[in-house]
């Protein structure tokens, strides 16, 4: 088991397929765009499938997450899905996408035996969502959480991050859409993951100012936190239920201590926390012709020296290096 210092265990893996994607998103890239990777150093996908593999067979990983930059831009992807349900013990499989052609890929997503999706969504208005994205595309991404629902791909979750002077009035609107359409919101506090290191916390929106926005037009009602366990989304019965919307407050209410997930990055790197200024290399060794032993045994170590927690609130705190887009969700 990928067990840490602290007695933690990751079952959760987080899969970053490419650093690439289609939309601009203020809070993760500048509008030009990054350097994307160059190809040659992208986990292929026959090196991707035999190190989760690995994860679900001889280390205890029970959820396997594929992520970005825009996990649908990779070609493989029904491919690496259907690879990944078809391993047993069977891992619960998702995606976390922008929803920019899902409507295409939903079906057949679905038919591989992908069991949900997580899709941004951080404004109703498309004024705001190109001034946002600096792409024309929230009709894409809307007929795509559409196309999800049609797929049998529930629960449908929706990524909100919201953004003082520029989509915070939006919130109950967001809410309420979603709750019309049966998806399940998830209001995120903007981290500092974004490549131009222009976080500053003073101009992010936190949990608390969510609630109160929420609860103006809404009854929220903590949901049991017994129920909660590793995940990291408070949740809040909506008007009494059975609908729920969830917060997560990564930096004012982190729940480092009961952190279980592990990424791999797209190419080859374990980061055992999504703030770690430190990663550990799978590719080169899988490319130097390891084990799959040898390739487990540099996952545990990986995994053993996480730390207690993410550290934003700390003086000595440093923004990764690497961006959101180059990490995976």
């Amino acid at each position: 088991m990928l067990v840490d210092s602290f007695g933690r265990v990751a079952t959760d893996l987080r899969v970053s397929l490419t650093d690439r994607c289609n939309l601009r998103c203020a809070y993760c890239m500048p509008p030009e765009g990054l350097d994307w990777l160059p190809k040659p150093e992208l986990l292929t996908a026959d090196e991707i499938c035999r190190l989760v593999a690995i994860g679900v067979e001889r280390l205890g990983v029970t959820e396997v997450r594929y992520t970005g930059g825009e996990p649908l831009l990779r070609r493989e992807l029904t491919e690496i899905v259907t690879r990944t349900t078809a391993l047993r013990p069977r891992p619960h499989v998702s995606i976390t996408s922008n929803g920019i052609g899902l409507a295409r890929l939903a079906a057949p997503l679905a038919a591989a035996g992908l069991d949900r999706v997580n899709v941004s969504l951080d404004t109703l208005d498309r004024e705001t969502f190109v001034r946002l994205a600096h792409r024309d595309r929230l009709p894409d991404v809307l007929a795509g959480l559409s196309a999800a629902v049609a797929a049998g791909l529930r629960p449908v979750k929706v990524n909100i991050v919201l953004m003082r002077g520029v989509n915070e009035h939006e919130a109950a609107a967001l809410l309420r859409y979603c709750l019309e359409r049966g998806y399940e919101a998830r209001f995120i506090e903007q981290m500092p993951l974004d490549a131009q290191h222009g976080w500053r916390r003073e101009n992010m929106v936190t949990a608390d100012e969510i609630l109160e926005a929420l609860g103006r037009e809404f009854t929220l009602t903590p949901d049991d936190p017994a129920e909660r366990g590793s995940a990291p989304a408070e949740t809040f019965l909506v008007d009494g239920g059975p609908a729920r919307v969830g917060v997560i407050g990564s930096v004012t209410r982190p729940f480092c201590g009961a952190c279980d997930r592990v990424r791999l990055t797209a190419d080859g790197q374990i980061r055992n926390c999504l703030f770690a200024t430190e990663e550990s290399d799978l590719r080169a060794a899988l490319r130097s012709g390891a084990t799959d032993d040898e390739l487990a045994t540099r996952w545990l170590a990986a995994v053993r020296t996480k730390r207690a927690g993410h550290g934003i609130d700390d003086p000595t705190f440093l923004q990764p290096s690497r961006p959101m887009s180059a990490i995976g969700g």
